[in-house]
């Protein structure tokens, strides 16, 4: 399954492979130069990917006032929007995916085991296969991946999350208490301590989610990068999902993770794409490729069922 996971993304740098290579360049570029101007502007960018971040929220004020007010009416009905999560959503959502990891059965490493396992080891693929086929354009997006990955770890697990403090959800809301310990039935009970900062903890530590703050800035920066949507949020819903029980988390806490994920994925690739093109804005293509999942009935002896359309247009300006 490891090894079927890796191909795929593999395969994935080898067919952006075109988008990468330098029309205007004579010269042609070894991989060992290649890998290390990718490396050199990716810590280069590192302060500018912070700059984009306070530009995200700085930029409009406004609107950062509304998200603001809509994260606390989320919090403030937490206790309802919760408790239909625990009784009417999770109990409909119920399957696993096999362990991919590659450790011994039983051992837990952050990230590397675990469903967590299904968003790491294909970044380590696509910068493996881009790697050895020279391809750019891969090596930054793995990067950025791994990039958006470790801010979403600093900023949500060492910052946000001791800032506020918030404790975890009874699971079942609402079951007798004591409140003691990292779980509570208030969905107001913020500003509490924490034992342990960066190491995953429940104490303390539920707002916002970490992992919808990690698989959304890492699926932002697949997003961008592949300009599609519907692969890596799809494949990032999945992964998710399976382990939905397991977050233990309030709804505002998952949301407000989505949030603050798609913030650093985006600032990071801005950044990145400022240091590789002069511009935030991207390399210009005279071309857009749509992938889009469609469903066929049957007709007659032709069976039906999932394809994914792919469709190659002008790009409009």
């Amino acid at each position: 399954m490891v090894l079927r996971l890796l191909l795929v993304f593999f395969l994935l740098s080898l067919s952006s492979r075109g988008y990468t290579q330098q029309a205007d360049s004579l010269k042609k570029k070894t991989l060992w130069y290649t890998s290390g101007r990718v490396i050199k502007n990716s810590i280069r960018a590192v302060p500018g990917d912070f700059v984009f971040m306070g530009k995200e929220v700085s930029a409009n004020w406004g609107k950062t006032g509304l998200y603001v007010a809509g994260i606390a009416g989320l919090i403030l009905s937490d206790k309802v929007t919760t408790r239909f999560l625990q009784q009417h959503i999770e109990p409909n959502i119920d399957y696993s995916l096999p362990n991919i990891s590659v450790f011994k059965k039983g051992k837990k490493i952050d990230w590397l085991t675990g469903n967590d396992a299904y968003m790491s080891y294909p970044v380590i693929g696509l910068y493996a296969g881009s790697f050895l086929l020279n391809n750019e354009k891969g090596q930054y997006t793995a990067i950025n991946a791994f990039k958006s990955l470790s801010y979403s770890i600093l900023i949500t697990q060492l910052g946000v999350k001791t800032l506020f403090g918030r404790k975890r959800p009874y699971r079942p809301l609402g079951a007798p208490e004591g409140e003691s310990g990292a779980w509570t039935n208030n969905n107001l009970d913020f500003f509490n301590g924490r034992a342990q900062l960066l190491k995953s903890d429940a104490e303390a530590s539920s707002f916002p989610s970490l992992h919808t703050t990690a698989y959304f800035a890492m699926a932002k920066v697949f997003q961008m990068e592949y300009d599609n949507y519907w692969i890596p949020y799809g494949l990032m819903s999945v992964f998710f999902l399976a382990d939905l029980k397991g977050h233990n988390h309030w709804v505002g806490d998952m949301i407000t993770g989505g949030l603050v994920g798609t913030i650093i994925g985006r600032s990071v690739v801005r950044e990145s794409w400022k240091q590789r093109y002069g511009t935030a804005q991207g390399k210009k293509k005279n071309y857009a490729i749509q992938l889009t999942p469609q469903f066929l009935p049957s007709l007659g002896s032709a069976p039906g069922g999932w394809m994914l359309s792919v469709r190659i247009q002008p790009e409009k300006h």
